[in-house]
């Protein structure tokens, strides 16, 4: 055996000890902390009980001492144990009012240490769901305003007498109108993700009349969803006749969002392509949605599936509600299946991947 390999032997072994002697350790354990405690007053006691009975000093003034030393000996150890539980009332105070920045110190090894380290997690989750909830709030404010001031203008306009309610306005008035509804859709996903209410019904399907299906109906709301009518579609599916496994409604929202990002970032008369094959699982399946658009920088590679995540490139205003890739994430997820932007050397091109199933379920 080598020095390095008998060196990480005993220092295992010195580990397992100390865990083994951890109940009586008072600095890991508030219990042996106690008996200590009791232990050391008795000693106390008892010393002095012992110097009593070989002096002339009377048993009265050793009884006051044995009192002060073991109430000093008892203060000591009670500080050190109220301390952690003194801050941490304070901190929850503070967390009360709405600050969830206060922290407490992590000094210890017993249970009042990993009790303080518990509270720290909880607080830094709970100043993390805070601020996701005021930026929640922010963005979908700032989403709503837009389209509303919008429209608002465009039906001032007509009611003033500045523009006449052709079609062309009551177009512009339309296209505001769906984006609204676009984004109350996506707010109610992802409120039914949050409260967990939202069941998973696979079953098995054949892939090419399903995404056939899938890009007819974005062929179909290509001028009412967005107003890019150019960008050309298309549909690759190795082999034609595959079968996958999954929950049809949700994987729908998967590619439709997908296709419409796509289609959004798209250069005039693109083409954006949906391909599809099988995975290494059973019934699973994997695909990809490429677009000939200007990418996605990698550092923003995560971000977009965040909710209201935008790249760099996507700021601006072209339309969306930043909520559409989170949504796909969301129901990629449920599947337990992995999403992603793969590289790609032009435009974008993001890649799905769910497990299928296992038990194969016959056809139904």
């Amino acid at each position: 055996m080598s020095r390095t390999g008998a060196g990480r032997r005993r220092r295992s072994l010195w580990s397992r000890f100390w865990e083994g002697v951890r109940p009586v350790d008072p600095f890991r354990s508030v219990k042996a902390a106690l008996g200590a405690l009791v232990i050391v007053t008795v000693a106390i006691t008892t010393l002095l009980t012992i110097v009593a009975v070989h002096s002339a000093i009377e048993l009265r003034v050793i009884a006051l001492l044995a009192v002060i030393a073991s109430l000093v000996v008892t203060q000591f150890v009670a500080h050190g144990l109220a301390a952690p539980l003194d801050e941490m009332t304070d901190a929850a105070r503070w967390m009360a009012r709405g600050d969830y920045s206060r922290r407490v110190r992590v000094d210890r090894r017993d249970e009042l240490g990993e009790l303080a380290g518990t509270f720290n997690r909880m607080a830094a989750d709970l100043e993390a769901a805070d601020r996701h909830r005021k930026e929640l709030v922010a963005n979908v404010s700032h989403e709503l305003r837009t389209p509303i001031a919008a429209l608002r203008a465009v039906l001032e306009n007509v009611v003033d007498g500045v523009s006449e309610a052709d079609p062309a306005t009551m177009d512009i008035a339309l296209r505001q109108t769906e984006r609204l509804g676009r984004l109350v859709e996506h707010l109610l996903d992802l409120s039914r993700l949050d409260n967990g209410v939202v069941p998973l019904h696979s079953r098995r399907f054949e892939v090419w009349p399903y995404l056939a299906g899938v890009l007819k109906e974005a062929n179909m709301t290509k001028g009412q969803g967005h107003f890019r009518t150019d960008v050309h579609l298309h549909l690759e599916v190795t082999p034609s006749d595959m079968v996958a496994y999954a929950d049809t409604e949700r994987l729908h929202q998967v590619v439709a969002n997908l296709i419409d990002n796509a289609v959004k970032h798209s250069p005039p008369h693109g083409r954006v392509t949906v391909r599809a094959r099988p995975g290494r699982a059973p019934l699973s399946l994997e695909l990809e949605v490429l677009d000939e658009g200007p990418g996605i920088p990698e550092a923003d590679r995560e971000r977009v599936f965040e909710r209201f995540g935008r790249s760099a490139s996507a700021e601006g205003g072209d339309g969306g509600t930043g909520l559409g890739l989170a949504i796909a994430r969301w129901a990629v997820d449920l599947h337990g299946g992995r999403i992603g932007v793969a590289e790609s050397p032009r435009g974008c091109r993001i890649r799905v991947t769910l497990p299928g199933d296992t038990s194969k379920l016959e056809l139904t």
